[in-house]
Parts: C-alpha cells; sequence; structure tokens
C-alpha cells in the first residue's frame, strides 16, 4: 500500500488529501464539498475506513487540481475522514480507481506523487 500527502486545489481552496493505494474508493469530507455537484445515492452503503464504520448517503463529483493537473472522479461524502499521522485534518481520500484513471503515482519514499503518466488524450475502443 502507497500513501503520499498533498493538497488537492477545489474551487481556490486547498484541501489535505491522502493518496492511498489501499483505499479503492475517494472520499471527501462534507465540509470540503462546497459548490461541487452533490446527490443522495439510493441506497446507504457502509465502508470501514481507519477502524471506523460510516454509512455513506450521499455522493459528489470531486473536481480540482492535483499539482496543477485537472482531476474528475465521484466521491463518497464523509460528516469527517480524520486526522493524519502527524494531527493534520484529512479532507479528501483519494483513492486507487481514480489514481488510475488519472495517471497520478504515489512515490512514498520521497512522499511525492508522479504525475508523468497523466493523460493527455483519452482514447476508447469498442468492438463493432
Amino acid at each position: 500500500m502507497a500513501r503520499v500527502r498533498g493538497n488537492i486545489d477545489i474551487n481556490g481552496r486547498k484541501c489535505w488529501t491522502l493518496f492511498d493505494t489501499g483505499s479503492r474508493n475517494t472520499y471527501i469530507a462534507r465540509e470540503a464539498v462546497g459548490s461541487l455537484p452533490s446527490w443522495d445515492i439510493p441506497t446507504p452503503e457502509k465502508v470501514a475506513i481507519g477502524g471506523e464504520t460510516y454509512t455513506i448517503r450521499r455522493e459528489c463529483t470531486l473536481m480540482g487540481k492535483v499539482e496543477g493537473y485537472w482531476v474528475r472522479t465521484r466521491a463518497r461524502i464523509l460528516e469527517d475522514i480524520g486526522y493524519d499521522e502527524e494531527g493534520r485534518r484529512l479532507e479528501v481520500i483519494f483513492g486507487a480507481l481514480a489514481m488510475e484513471e488519472w495517471g497520478i503515482y504515489p512515490i512514498p519514499e520521497e512522499e511525492r506523487l508522479d504525475l508523468s503518466h497523466y493523460p493527455k488524450e483519452f482514447v476508447e475502443y469498442w468492438a463493432l
């Protein structure tokens, strides 16, 4: 599991983020959602994070910049995510599915992100 901490700029607000390959999905604290589009989900989902169990009732489209690169992904909204190892309040957990989609690779030994694989274009293939 690779983990790196940094900021995501959401509507000009820097949100302290854990980029965590051990988390499949992306989560955002309610206070960080602001004006992002959000909606109720039809069936609440239970999730365990950091030894606590939460019930997810809303999601949003997280749109922001990671080191100057635009990202967009679905995020499950939590009342509160908690704190990192240094006692700083986390506002976003950016999960493995979103990192894969946007070519983001955490390098924990250097406490940085590798965005050299950020997609310049999306090419989709389908069979006719």
